[in-house]
């Protein structure tokens, strides 16, 4: 953004053809040389060995986000992210050519709030020197494997809004910088494109890759990271750091490290500084051989280091010193403090060619049995509270602008969105949502989340008071998946109110606990709905733990218009006739009108599917199985299986039970067969009257540990379909990549790991297909899964541990409660869909985006006033089906964010990879839109500003950025897998 800020503190306001435009001063630019103005020259004929001082600080690990802020708890570790920065600040100003990189902007933001205005100062000029760099600059760093990309899009959007206010185009990062995640997302590459940095660097690839891509100079490379988007909107150039994120063996000069100092006083005995020159030049040289320029880039730091900078600065200083010394004696080494975007700027200069790269670095292996894909699965509950998190921090974010400035402070209180964004935004770090924390710190994520739901729902209440005239309170029942509920268990009259985040009307069942046996339910208009009273299942009493004490289930349809909300009435019938009756049988089939299923009556199992529609059948069963963990005690390795790694002791998994005993309740709105195969594995088949898709109700534990082994239970589909050792799996809920089993697509695969190194992220949803059958699984969360066989998919649902698995955290992956003290219980949904290949996206990108923004219930016990208004909704119309609406949320009081996604590949379907045009003024029914303007996808620059380096692929020529006209002012054009972020200028109605 130009230098003020996106305050849109306006000069002046001027109207064009009914846009508002927001031009922004531009003061800072000319008293600042930062970014790449502020690189130190370098020698074209020399090697240049680019030093970048930095600290990688975890937001969260072993310790908690305010632990490690602090230096609390340091008995764990000893680390305080405070005096790092105090004294990397007091260190840049003894020298001025001394460089460093700042990275996590939730630590940073925290430091600054409690600096004096003085010391603000002082920081400001060493950004506006470029000596303070800031890069990737998000919240935090996010993991790739497990987050979903509107949340990895909201963490970054915040953390670089607050270095755009406070720093101004000074603050921007140029360079996107992943050193610790742990395998890389092709998503995450194309949000950085399309967030405008210029290059990204990482430190982890698998050891197979990155031996042959230094064989073959190709650890910097163009990653063409969409096969939707036109080149180059989605391509960036990535770099491989040498050496992780570690400096070179023997330069470590942090108090943490052991490695000598320079010693450099001739006349002691312990001199040293020939020793450290030789040795220097001897790394550079080998690492010199790998890379393709004579630019190369070494890290000084680590894991929180810096804390005392004077050890690194005052060593840094005299390698330096020393190693250029030599260039009188003809040595052709010239060393420099830099930064990335420095190194950057010379590889671009270079203008060499790059291999090109189109697929991804899942999985990441560090060796032959250490593939590091059991995170994909690690803490699978966090993982789901995290999700639902997201669903219900985007319903805050849009009652916050629908309902205006009265749903920050209303009938109900002083609400807010910021504590959920916060507490999200922390979320996506990378030992975060992952899984791969201490247990008291994924405790401490989990509390965050439920405190910022706290800020929210007063939010919540608040608007939707507002918006329906009535400010009775409203209860919300977050434990409705275990049939918890104290209003609806209790009460004979009640109304539940369905708000909708999607920006399409949405037909959803909702189940309700109650102790009533029948009910009488109204829509908005007053019209009976079709109900039905279900008996509580056994497995949802054992798994509530006393929590809840309904012993019956109210089924019914909600149908609820975009971008709003509806009501129903709920009221007990003294005297109905009673619950639908078990069947302790199993049924030889349950079906709709698009879909029906078979069971086998002998085990009890799934053996067929079939869509009515398309009149296709594939024959499916499914069951569940666990893999023995390896305690890391055998011949090949004493690797074991952990909350990062994988590793089975065997390729066969053990099967729960052959059969399954089961009952099934067949009522006009949904049908159950609930299936049990042992004390710790139940499930339910669900099918609703209305729906197109099968849904799997799991539920799995407390994972029995008394044998003493570790366990990692899957779920495996086995079907007819061909699948020639082909499956697919989506990229961080967006993309769908495609995956061959034992093989990769950019070298020659060694497989040494059968089951964990053929397991791949799924982040919403995976699929098998031949040419007339596609049978897609949607995911509630993010889970790690393969297809081992042909025509099979497994996921991964729930893990337990014995062992750590020797990757930091210290701690074996065994998860228990207070309210589960033998292990946790863990519940989700599958949900099956089968489909002609040629349209299946139809189905499942809509089903998709239903699990992640699903309907919100809020609950009023009692008659509601007569004059309430029962419905709403914040669209004129409903968006196509190919658009998403994204992000709508308050940017400042006059100011909204909107975000409209394609949401379909351009190969996925006939009817809906197509080009969309939306008007924006035609959008919105309670909000007038005086003026837009465009932004890149993190909202931290105008787009028509956006400048990016061009690189050139070594197959292809350099690909010239296309701009693609919008048909008038108001109309905006949507190409398929294309994000377009605005700010509106708005007042309410």
């Amino acid at each position: 953004m130009a230098a003020m800020s996106l305050q849109l503190t306006v000069v002046c306001l001027f109207l064009l053809g009914g846009v508002l435009t927001f031009p922004l001063g531009q003061e800072a630019e000319h008293t600042s040389t930062c970014g790449y103005e502020s690189c130190h020259p370098t020698k074209p004929d020399m090697l240049n060995v680019h030093l970048v001082p930095h600290t990688h600080d975890d937001v969260g690990w072993l310790k908690t986000v305010d632990q490690y802020f602090y230096g609390d708890r340091n008995d764990i570790q000893h680390a305080g992210v405070q005096y790092i920065l105090d004294s990397v600040v007091d260190q840049l100003l003894k020298n001025p050519d001394r460089r460093f990189i700042y990275v996590e902007t939730a630590f940073f933001y925290r430091w600054w709030r409690q600096q004096s205005s003085s010391m603000q100062q002082t920081v400001k000029q060493l950004v506006n020197e470029g000596r303070l760099e800031f890069v990737n600059g998000g919240w935090c760093m996010s993991d790739e494997a497990t987050t979903h990309y509107s949340a990895v899009i909201d963490q970054m959007t915040m953390g670089l809004r607050f270095l755009n206010e406070t720093f101004g185009p000074c603050g921007r990062p140029r360079v996107a910088w992943h050193i610790d995640p742990f395998g890389h997302a092709r998503e995450h590459a194309s949000m950085f494109a399309q967030m405008g940095y210029d290059g990204f660097f990482f430190g982890r690839l698998d050891y197979q890759d990155r031996a042959r891509r230094m064989m073959h100079k190709e650890q910097e490379l163009l990653w063409r990271a969409s096969d939707s988007l036109t080149p180059p909107m989605a391509d960036l150039f990535t770099g491989i750091l040498p050496n992780g994120y570690n400096p070179p063996e023997g330069f470590c000069w942090d108090q943490s490290c052991d490695d000598a100092p320079i010693r450099d006083d001739p006349d002691l005995e312990d001199y040293n500084v020939d020793d450290v020159v030789k040795r220097f030049l001897a790394i550079a040289e080998g690492q010199s051989a790998v890379y393709k320029t004579n630019h190369i880039i070494m890290t000084m730091g680590s894991d929180f280091q810096y804390e005392n900078a004077n050890l690194w600065y005052k060593n840094l200083d005299k390698l330096i010193h020393y190693v250029n010394a030599q260039q009188a004696n003809g040595v052709k080494v010239n060393v420099l403090y830099s930064t990335p975007s420095c190194y950057l700027q010379e590889l671009h200069r270079a203008n060499l060619t790059w291999a090109l790269k189109n697929d991804d670095f899942f999985p990441y292996a560090d060796d032959a049995h250490d593939f590091w894909t059991g995170y994909f699965t690690s803490r699978p509950a966090l993982k789901r509270y995290e999700r639902i998190s997201n669903s219900n921090l985007q319903s805050c974010n849009q009652l916050e602008v629908l309902g205006g400035p009265a749903s920050r402070r209303g009938p109900f209180g002083v609400g807010d969105s910021k504590t959920m964004k916060e507490a999200m935004a922390v979320a996506q770090h990378h030992d975060a949502v992952s899984g791969t924390e201490k247990q008291h710190v994924a405790n401490d994520y989990a509390r965050r989340l439920a405190n910022g739901w706290q800020h929210c729902q007063v939010l919540v209440s608040n608007s939707l008071a507002v918006l329906s005239g009535s400010s009775a309170e409203r209860i919300y029942c977050d434990n409705l998946n275990i049939s918890v509920c104290p209003l609806t268990e209790s009460s004979k009259k009640f109304s539940v109110n369905v708000y909708n985040p999607l920006a399409r009307p949405v037909t959803w069942p909702v189940r309700l606990p109650v102790n009533g046996t029948a009910y009488v339910v109204s829509d908005a208009k007053g019209k009976s709905v079709d109900s039905q009273v279900v008996p509580v299942s056994t497995a949802t009493r054992e798994v509530r733990r006393g929590r809840g004490f309904a012993v019956n289930e109210l089924v019914f349809q909600v149908q609820v218009p975009p971008l709003g909300y509806t009501t129903y009435s709920v009221s007990l019938l003294q005297d109905g006739p009673p619950p639908a009756p078990t069947q302790h049988r199993t049924p030889t089939a349950i079906k709709n009108k698009f879909l029906q299923v078979t069971f086998d009556p002998d085990t009890g199992l799934l053996s067929s599917l079939s869509n009515l529609e398309t009149k296709q059948t594939i024959k499916l069963t499914q069951n569940f199985y666990w893999y023995n963990a390896s305690d890391g005690n055998n011949l090949m390795s004493i690797q074991p299986s952990g909350a990062y790694i994988f590793r089975p002791n065997s390729s066969t998994p053990f099967v729960i039970s052959k059969t399954a005993k089961t009952e099934s309740i067949q009522t006009p709105a949904v049908q159950e067969v609930r299936q049990w195969f042992s004390p710790w594995v139940s499930q339910v088949v669900r099918l609703y009257a209305d729906s197109r898709a099968l849904e799997l109700e799991w539920t799995v534990g407390p994972l029995p540990i008394d044998d003493d082994l570790g366990k990692e239970v899957i779920t495996r589909l086995d079907t007819s379909i061909q699948t020639s050792q082909y499956f697919y799996t989506d990229s961080n809920g967006r993309e769908v990549l495609q995956r061959k089993t034992d093989f990769r697509p950019t070298w020659n695969l060694k497989q040494s790991e059968p089951i964990a190194g053929n397991y791949y992220p799924i982040n919403s949803r995976a699929f098998i297909k031949d040419d007339s059958d596609q049978l897609t699984v949607v995911t509630d969360r993010s889970q790690g899964g393969g297809s081992i066989n042909n025509g099979s998919l497994e996921i991964m649902l729930h893990r337990r541990l014995l062992y750590d698995d020797v990757r930091g955290v210290a701690e074996p992956l065994n998860e228990t409660s207070a309210i589960f003290p033998k292990g946790l219980v863990v519940r989700g949904r599958l949900l099956l869909s089968l489909d002609r290949p040629a349209s299946a996206a139809d189905t499942h990108r809509p089903l998709a985006q239903e699990v992640v923004l699903q309907p919100l219930l809020t609950f009023t016990d009692g008659d509601l006033h007569p004059n309430t208004r029962l419905e709403f909704s914040g669209l004129q119309a409903a968006l196509p089906p190919a658009v998403h609406l994204l992000t709508l949320s308050q940017w400042d009081k006059t100011t909204v964010l909107l975000r409209l996604e394609h949401q379909f590949q351009s190969w996925e379907s006939k009817v809906n990879s197509r080009p969309v045009t939306v008007n924006l003024q035609k959008l919105f029914t309670t909000l007038d839109i005086l003026g837009m303007s465009e932004l890149n996808l993190s909202a931290n620059q105008w787009k028509d500003e956006m400048k990016r380096f061009s690189w050139t692929p070594e197959s292809e020529e350099r690909p010239l950025p296309k701009t693609s006209e919008d048909p008038s002012t108001w109309e905006v054009l949507l190409k398929p897998m294309e994000i377009r972020t605005f700010l509106l200028k708005v007042s309410l109605r």
